[in-house]
């Protein structure tokens, strides 16, 4: 007996400090009375926030966030938050969010713009890269035929060098031959030059 009488003499102080809201579309009256038969000095809302300081089966006393404390019908007290409250809620986290993805979509802006133009520079500079490359190709062709062609004369002098080498040899060998016939001319004459 004596464990139910120290149960139920803690049940106000267990009571004590837990969050309550008023319930979906109602106004209530938050009375002065324990018993609320006094008229309502303030109405409260649905989804207004209060404390609950004690409670009995019928009524309950309640402090409001401003610190005005009163008694109310305990029936129209609920400890979930109520369906309206909670969707006015996620209704202002959506705008929240929404205006804070806003903002962060402005911040981006320029930095997409930057990312772009470097993706447009890096794209020109590639296409200069494989026109580099294929230049590149072109000229090492050429320099392989090049090599080729001058493996294949290593030996061989060019036409011109062979047309003077053979022009003075025809020079030189005429000049010779004039100074043969000169001298076997001197030699038969005793040193005089006939012609």
């Amino acid at each position: 007996m004596r464990s139910l009488i120290a149960v139920v003499s803690l049940l106000p102080i267990l009571a004590a400090a837990e969050t309550a809201y008023v319930t979906d579309n109602l106004r209530l009256g938050l009375h002065r009375a324990s018993d609320t038969s006094d008229r309502a000095f303030r109405n409260l809302d649905s989804g207004q926030e209060l404390e609950i300081l004690s409670r009995d089966r019928n009524y309950a006393r309640v402090r409001l966030p401003e610190g005005e404390e009163g008694y109310v019908k305990a029936a129209y007290l609920v400890l979930d938050k109520p369906a309206k409250l909670i969707v006015n809620e996620t209704i202002a986290e959506r705008d929240r969010l929404t205006a804070e993805l806003e903002e962060l979509r402005q911040q981006f802006a320029g930095p997409a713009a930057a990312i772009a133009a470097l993706e447009q520079e890096k794209a020109e500079l590639l296409g200069k890269l494989d026109e580099s490359e294929s230049l590149i190709d072109e000229l090492g062709e050429q320099n392989s035929n090049l090599r080729g062609r001058q493996a294949q004369y290593k030996y061989s002098l060019p036409l011109v060098w062979v047309g003077g080498a053979i022009a003075v040899c025809l020079l030189g060998g005429f000049l010779l031959g004039l100074w043969w016939v000169d001298h076997r001319s001197r030699q038969r004459h005793g040193g005089i030059r006939i012609y």
